[in-house]
């Protein structure tokens, strides 16, 4: 199924250090259980037609599941139950791991497993092994059809880079996965080096005939883990056809949210890499790899990383105070993410770059057709690392980067297009660029310009860029929408609902009439 065909459901309003963000709603609060049925899909699916059964810290696996004689243990339930039952779970710390390895079915419906209304059940991995060197505290092998919802994962940890502790874990094949309103946390390695890994959710698509796919990814927070060399929420393998979505990622020591490819995750190269996929309305910040043992000193760590993935959306997420925004590009040699679309973003207050296309070496692999329109970038590099707002890097071909607004920080490095390895890295048009208090720097093929004039001239591109205050209405909250008087107001490029998106980053209509604003706001 392709990007443009997938559709989620309700939506409402939060407030980020002042910025307002709409995303996804994930499910109805009842006071019963099974709860409703979310509607993230236009099409929904859960299915209830079984029996729902019961796990309480008060109860024992001896008993019936009912909800006066509910079971103790989170895989009794596992094994006991079949496609279109419910587990709900009452409050309480279950110091336990739960592997799910028999799911639900599209003719009788979904295993659900959800947390007790207004309770919260807690899985503590504190004190627990990790089976095969790499396991999850709640895992999903090979299944269908199954939800989970509503729990707390936490202190899962490993001193060792034999051992690879993850929050939640889905791998192998399967489809109609859903992980929603979860909260991950004080997952952990301790190890030091590149060999140490962590993960808050990770899934890996491993077989080859069959994809992870329909996969559902909402409303789940994830914060407070150190990851060495791994990521807070990560695709990889052969997994296609997924949404992650409204989901609030923050205070960890490497990349927020990455879809990859190229790893060797999945048996062939043909299909391994994810795909068909959005990254929306999504929270990300307080990210940083600074300090952390596999990077020392260096501020390499992502907000949002697509690292050899293909056919992606990422609109609408809010990134801020992580090291570099939004990365697009490939770390193997000869390989590219491609046929991506990164729009109506927040990025600011970044340590690093805000967007960066392109492989960090001439020996690693780059971006293709990547078309980035209609973000705001502002005050980024704040560690003056002069990489910029926008940065280009090697093997960057056929990509667009048009209708944004560029605020630079105190580096005044605007756009650094440093490499010149290739004729045309990006099409530029129609962007606002403003330097405050310092001497901005256009950097095309290597070759530094510090006037607008001086840059199209040498450049050749974004002849309709404009230089100019865009004046936000508050740099100080941030509130980073722009008066009615901006530049910005009107002074787009219409490039067709199918490029710019039907909503901007506070879900007001993209196009209203036949203009269009430049940034991530639309008035």
């Amino acid at each position: 199924m392709p990007v443009s065909a997938w559709r989620y459901g309700r939506r409402y309003r939060r407030t980020a250090k002042g910025v307002a963000i709409a995303f996804a709603a994930v499910t109805s609060v009842a006071h019963a259980c099974p709860i409703p049925a979310d509607t993230l899909l236009e099409t929904g699916f859960e299915i209830r037609s079984g029996t729902v059964r019961y796990v309480a810290t008060n109860g024992t696996d001896a008993n019936t599941g009912s909800a006066q004689s509910p079971w103790r243990h989170l895989q009794y339930a596992a094994d006991h139950v079949g496609a279109g039952d419910t587990v709900c779970v009452r409050g309480g710390i279950y110091n336990e791991r739960l592997s799910i390895t028999s799911g639900g079915s599209d003719a009788a419906g979904e295993i659900v497993f959800e947390a007790y209304p207004d309770e919260q059940p807690i899985l503590d991995g504190t004190g627990l092994s990790i089976p095969g060197g790499q396991w999850g505290l709640v895992t999903l092998e090979d299944v269908n059809r199954v939800v989970v919802r509503g729990f707390e994962l936490r202190n899962y940890t490993t001193a060792s880079t034999a051992q690879v502790p993850i929050g939640l874990y889905v791998t192998g094949a399967g489809h109609g996965i859903r992980v929603i309103g979860n909260r991950i946390h004080d997952i952990r390695t301790t190890a030091s080096g590149c060999a140490a890994n962590a993960f808050g959710l990770k899934v890996d698509g491993t077989r080859l005939a069959s994809s992870i796919s329909e996969l559902v990814i909402a409303g789940n927070e994830i914060d407070h883990l150190v990851l060495g060399c791994s990521e807070s929420l990560s695709l990889d393998g052969n997994v296609e056809q997924w949404q992650i979505v409204g989901n609030t990622v923050h205070d960890t020591n490497n990349i927020g949210i990455g879809a990859i490819g190229f790893e060797g995750v999945a048996p062939d190269p043909g299909v391994d890499q994810a795909r068909d996929g959005l990254i929306a309305d999504n929270l990300v910040y307080a990210i940083s790899s600074f300090g952390n043992p596999a990077y020392g000193n260096e501020y390499a760590a992502d907000g949002i990383y697509v690292d050899g993935g293909t056919r992606i959306v990422i609109e609408r997420n809010i990134v801020h105070h992580v090291d570099i925004g939004i990365e697009v590009a490939s770390e193997h040699a000869g390989r590219t993410s491609s046929d991506v679309i990164v729009r109506s973003n927040l990025v600011y207050a970044g340590n690093s770059v805000g967007i960066s296309i392109g492989g960090y070496s001439a020996n690693v692999g780059g971006s293709e057709r990547v078309t980035i329109v209609n973000n705001t970038l502002y005050d980024n590099d704040r560690a003056d690392t002069f990489s910029g707002e926008f940065q280009i890097q090697y093997h960057a071909t056929s990509n667009m980067f048009a209708n944004n607004i560029v605020s630079a920080s105190a580096s005044g490095v605007l756009v650094n297009a440093f490499t010149g390895d290739t004729a045309l890295p990006a099409d530029m048009d129609r962007n606002l660029y403003f330097a405050s208090g310092s001497t901005p720097a256009w950097i095309w093929k290597g070759v530094e310009y510090n006037t607008l004039a001086g840059y199209i001239a040498g450049s050749g591109e974004d002849a309709s860029a404009l230089s100019a205050n865009p004046q936000f209405i508050n740099t100080t909250t941030p509130d980073l929408r722009v008066l009615p008087a901006s530049p910005a107001v009107g002074g787009g490029i219409n490039l067709g609902m199918p490029i710019v998106g039907a909503h901007d980053v506070a879900g007001q209509a993209r196009i209203q009439g036949s203009q269009i604003d430049i940034g991530a706001y639309e008035q």
